[in-house]
């Protein structure tokens, strides 16, 4: 799967661009908030990416930050909502602006994309308030040490973590090392 992409944009039209990488060119749909914000013909970009892959399509959809794209595989998560609707409604503004209006209920913020009426519209409102507060729960949450987070994940309490890697040589960075060795300090293999 192609999840990043970083070359040179050598064509674009209104939905998407082409990236050439090593004499190839790939074809990008993007937003119309992204295609705003990208440099002219020939100047460089990076791109996160989305591959939809199915039997008769394979179609790539890029995104300038990892939190765009996060977003837009949450809305590929319900159900009726594709690629393109979704790619619509991330194009609706800024993702702080759209989760915002979806927070407040507002189900006027989707007219004017296709397929995309009043009931449609209250179904993706209703699953998106669950999704947005519980993934702005989870970074919240967390601690400044994704290792701790790690043993927290694990059903480790937050004590617990934090006690055990106390005992851990402050010159393993890693992350992963620094789980499996506050784990043998647990009694854990």
């Amino acid at each position: 799967m192609i999840s990043y992409l970083h070359g040179n944009i050598i064509l674009k039209k209104d939905k998407f661009i082409i990236v050439e990488i090593g004499g190839l060119g790939y074809k990008v749909f993007l937003s119309r908030q992204s295609l705003l914000k990208l440099p002219e013909i020939g100047g460089d970009i990076k791109l996160f990416c989305f591959q939809n892959v199915k039997e008769d399509v394979l179609d790539l959809y890029g995104f300038l930050t990892y939190d765009e794209l996060d977003f837009f595989e949450v809305l590929m998560e319900i159900r009726g909502v594709g690629p393109k609707s979704a790619l619509d409604i991330a194009s609706l503004g800024s993702l702080e602006k759209i989760k915002n209006r979806i927070l407040a209920g507002d189900v006027k913020i989707f007219e004017g994309i296709a397929g995309i009426g009043t009931k449609k519209a209250m179904t993706i409102i209703l699953e998106l308030t669950g999704k947005i507060k519980l993934l702005d729960s989870l970074k919240h949450k967390g601690s400044k040490d994704p290792a701790e987070d790690g043993l927290v994940s694990l059903g480790f309490s937050k004590e617990q973590a934090k006690e055990a890697l106390k005992s851990v040589p402050p010159d393993v960075k890693n992350m992963e090392e620094r789980i499996k060795q506050a784990l043998k300090n647990l009694g854990k293999p």
